[in-house]
């Protein structure tokens, strides 16, 4: 059996593949993650609400969902709280900004030359500037913003904060049919026809018809399980397998383990590698497009990056319905009462990769236990090769000329947050 070590860059840190080969097939592929900050050794005999500002710092890319996750963690401590609904609905359009940014990012910078080989920087960061100016005038800075706290967020949301947000959606809404697909948002989440979609104008349907042209479409094929933790206006809780939906799950089924010469924790459920973020999110939620590319691919790069590219005009127009429901007269912020001396608390937030949870034990006032499980956790955790994750058996039986780290990529990968 023949072995090759590949480093990946580009990505949030760095991760190590270790490739095993069969007649120059992939056999296996091991996953390692070299460092770690060991964030949740930091937080471990701290006051909880440093949480609020150590934790922004795991990533500087999804930094504002580890902050929600946090504050949902620390508010789940008590047996009663209640949060302004502007204060949450607040907290979520800062969300969708981020998620939004990243979208643009990852399919600008990481897909876009794997598959074309050319660069288009300029594309990734005019939305993202626009995404994050939004997210700014409502938390004051982007990014590592700590403007969501136990019992709301500190910054006074005014119409006007909310026209310049607004603003900033329209922006967004007319560079997306500017660079993605030149077609109406409404009109293309409710497509349901591949060649429909391929044959309009726009970067989307470039990349498409050229993993369809290279004859890709069915690479990176997995598990076909899905699973989705957080829910909002816009995304349901559940897990998928092979397109059967369970609504029903729960944390306390979730179980990790580590591996040698890795860093990073691996996530189960229920003793099994289960795929999260734009994909299974869709998956779930029955976007049309995304269903019948699965039909016909499966859960290949095709329909991972479709799902997530599809995941930004859904976004655009749920900030779009938010910011015409707040309600100005409530208050953004009323103070808690103290946290409880012992609790426990579960924060869950849908990240730009997928579900991410932070889990706090807090003992005689300060923090006795924190955990972080992160969406690269679930899709790069290292299996076996009997029990391989999702992203190892999308690697598993490419020739060795095929667009491994393509595949590899499509399921976005962060280093700093596996392995905080």
């Amino acid at each position: 059996m023949k072995k090759k070590i590949e480093l990946i860059e580009k990505i949030e840190g760095e991760a190590w593949l270790e490739y095993e080969y069969k007649n120059d097939y992939i056999e296996h592929v091991f996953i390692k993650f070299a460092s770690s900050r060991y964030i949740e050794d930091i937080l471990k005999n701290r006051p909880p609400l440093d949480a609020l500002a150590i934790n922004p710092r795991v990533c500087g890319i999804c930094g504002h969902a580890h902050l929600i996750a946090t504050v949902r963690a620390l508010e789940d401590c008590y047996d009663s709280i209640y949060i302004p609904q502007k204060a949450l609905d607040t907290r979520e359009l800062t969300l969708i900004f981020e998620l939004i940014q990243n979208h643009f990012k990852w399919f600008y910078l990481t897909i876009y030359p794997l598959v074309t080989s050319q660069n288009s920087i300029t594309k990734a960061t005019i939305p993202s500037q626009t995404a994050s100016e939004a997210i700014a005038i409502l938390a004051g800075q982007y990014p590592h913003t700590s403007y969501s706290i136990v019992g709301g967020v500190v910054s006074e949301i005014t119409p006007l904060m909310i026209r310049l947000v607004a603003q900033k959606i329209d922006r967004l809404i007319a560079i997306f049919k500017e660079y993605i697909i030149n077609r109406d948002l409404d009109e293309f989440l409710y497509c349901n026809k591949i060649e429909e979609m391929l044959k309009k104008e726009g970067d989307l349907p470039y990349i498409m018809q050229n993993i369809v042209d290279k004859n890709w479409q069915q690479l990176g094929r997995s598990h076909d399980r899905f699973i989705v933790f957080g829910k909002s206006g816009l995304f349901k809780s559940g897990k998928s397998i092979h397109t059967r939906y369970r609504q029903h799950i729960d944390t306390k089924y979730i179980t990790t383990f580590t591996t040698p010469n890795s860093k990073a924790k691996s996530l189960l459920y229920r003793e099994k590698f289960y795929e999260t973020g734009p994909l299974a999110r869709a998956m779930l939620n029955k976007t049309p497009l995304i269903k019948e590319a699965h039909r016909r691919f499966g859960d290949s790069i095709f329909s991972r990056i479709l799902a997530r590219v599809c995941e930004i005009p859904q976004l655009l127009l749920y900030a779009k319905q938010i910011t015409k429901s707040i309600n100005f007269s409530e208050p953004s912020y009323i103070e808690p009462p103290k946290l409880p001396a012992f609790a426990t608390g579960t924060g869950i937030v849908e990240a730009a990769r997928g579900s991410l949870i932070h889990k706090v034990e807090i003992k005689d006032n300060l923090i006795s236990n924190y955990t972080i499980m992160t969406p690269t956790q679930w899709n790069l955790g290292n299996g076996t090769p009997n029990n391989p994750s999702s992203a190892q058996k999308a690697l598993k039986g490419l020739h060795k000329n095929m667009p491994t780290e393509l595949v590899f990529k499509s399921f976005d990968v962060c280093s700093v947050c596996t392995t905080h």
